[in-house]
């Protein structure tokens, strides 16, 4: 079974992601990126899906850092987020994510977006 990081401050977020992802994916729910990186040690996961707004460290620091590092720039990301801004949205891009999903999410679309990145 394949795993998901889902990295997000906000815990409803977090308890939303899980539920729909469980039944599919090795579902691993994290509140900080920082958290996340620390977690590396030990598990590094298939697909990162990532919030934008965080107070630690933004999506866009994490996903720089992500790239820049050899051992986790193939890891696809997928950012879950509600900002509307298509400027952010082509920033993404370029910068090496996958997919935008705009929250609040449908559990179908998620499954559908990260089945097709995943196969």
């Amino acid at each position: 079974m394949k795993t998901v990081f889902v990295v997000d401050d906000c815990s409803i977020n977090l308890m939303m992601a899980d539920e729909a992802l469980t039944d599919h994916y090795n579902v691993i729910t994290i509140s900080s990126a920082i958290t996340m990186f620390e977690i590396f040690s030990d598990l590094i996961p298939d697909m990162i899906l990532l919030d934008i707004m965080m107070p630690d460290m933004n999506g866009f620091d994490v996903l720089e850092r992500l790239k820049s590092d050899v051992r986790y720039k193939e890891i696809p990301v997928i950012f879950l987020t509600s900002v509307n801004d298509a400027a952010k949205e082509a920033r993404g891009y370029e910068m090496g994510a996958v997919d935008f999903i705009k929250k609040p999410f449908s559990k179908q679309i998620l499954l559908d977006r990260i089945k097709t990145v995943l196969e």
